[in-house]
């Protein structure tokens, strides 16, 4: 499975980056029933930072907004059970309760992908550090800019001295 086509798979919830129990379950080739009974016999092993269920809301929110229509599958019942979700962390400790091959195989895939998104985000993060000194070094010029021409116009006003005698025609009264 391609790095990208997991990457698509990582989404923000509560300020986290999670992958859904279902699209796990699908890459490590089981059964999402199965991938959660493992999680609950096990559940010292992910704290609320590792994982968490999702809201009915949450749940579908994740569909109303346009992330994808296939992101919580129609069939999902949502009666007893909302989807969990896992974090980088979680993801990582599943591979302490799913030990199958492909679960171990497809973890390492996964683990890699987070670090291209962290990778991303850091030079995210870098290019915009840059375009807000760009911006400010643009401000500083433009001000400076105003600063010259105020200057010039101080002086020019300094240096204009108006007339001091009228221009025009005097008239003589005549008595």
């Amino acid at each position: 499975m391609e790095l990208l086509v997991i990457q698509n798979r990582v989404f923000e919830v509560r300020g986290y980056r999670v992958m859904l129990d279902f699209h796990l379950a699908e890459m490590y080739q089981v059964e999402t029933r199965v991938l959660k009974q493992a999680v609950r016999r096990n559940i010292e092993r992910f704290p609320a930072d590792f994982m968490f269920e999702l809201t009915k809301k949450e749940a579908t929110e994740l569909i109303s907004i346009g992330v994808s229509q296939s992101v919580i599958p129609p069939d999902y019942n949502f009666g007893a059970t909302t989807p969990f979700v896992f974090t980088e962390q979680g993801v990582s400790m599943l591979s302490t309760v799913l030990k199958s091959k492909t679960a171990i195989q497809m973890n390492i895939l996964i683990m890699r992908a987070f670090v291209r998104l962290r990778e991303l985000t850091t030079g995210y993060a870098e290019l915009k550090r840059q375009l807000e000194e760009y911006q400010v070094n643009a401000t500083m010029q433009i001000a400076e800019i105003l600063d010259i021409i105020n200057e010039m116009a101080a002086k020019q006003n300094a240096i204009y001295k108006p007339p001091t005698t009228v221009a025009g025609f005097k008239t003589h009264s005549v008595t």
